[in-house]
């Protein structure tokens, strides 16, 4: 999820904990967009109160990618126009500056961009990722399932756990799983600069 987003959720977590009601449309709507998993409703549904449920959802979603946050207004839209509406302005009316473009900012060339990452350059990343890299996966648009499987089946290195998630994304995506996408997912994780540097300069 952008920076940006993920602040103003918290600025408006107690606003948003008073004023929405986590009914099954908003989540399931959430479900049906894959933002959130089985588990995460699971999660949600269980909480004792409204106010609880809403704080559970709050904590999920800035783990859930680059399009939770549109998803979320969007779910809004029939019941809770007005938090939408809220939502939205103020996201319009954020005028921090925003952040060096990516790309420049980690120094990979414009030609490498739109390449496919070599297996080379997956395992140099999988060896510098830490804790982070569930996140990153899930941004690239795996699923709580395929983590699951990448570390089921390498249960002694972190490394080959992260390494059989990148391959998958590869795999899955052929052309579309660029440099460029990556570079994107480990942005939202708060990548910082320098591991790229040493990936792909």
């Amino acid at each position: 999820m952008d920076p940006k987003h993920k602040k103003l959720l918290r600025s408006q977590r107690l606003f948003l904990a008073e004023e929405l009601l986590v009914d099954d449309m908003i989540i399931q709507y959430l479900y049906q967009e894959e933002i959130l998993t089985e588990s995460h409703l699971e999660e949600i549904e269980s909480e004792s109160s409204n106010r609880k449920k809403t704080l559970k959802l709050l904590d999920i979603l800035p783990t859930r990618g680059s399009s939770a946050f549109r998803h979320f207004t969007q779910s809004l839209e029939k019941d809770f126009p007005w938090i939408k509406d809220k939502l939205l302005r103020l996201c319009a009316e954020d005028t921090e500056c925003p952040p060096p473009p990516f790309t420049v900012q980690c120094g990979v060339p414009d030609h490498i961009l739109p390449t496919v990452p070599t297996m080379l350059h997956l395992n140099q990343l999988a060896a510098r990722l830490g804790s982070e890299w569930k996140s990153v996966l899930l941004d690239l648009g795996l699923s709580s399932a395929d983590l699951y499987r990448c570390c089921a089946d390498n249960p002694l290195a972190v490394q080959s756990q992260v390494l059989a998630g990148l391959v998958m994304w590869t795999q899955r995506n052929g052309r579309e799983a660029t440099v460029r996408r990556l570079l994107h997912s480990l942005q939202a994780a708060d990548i910082p600069p320098s591991v790229l540097q040493q990936v792909f300069v």
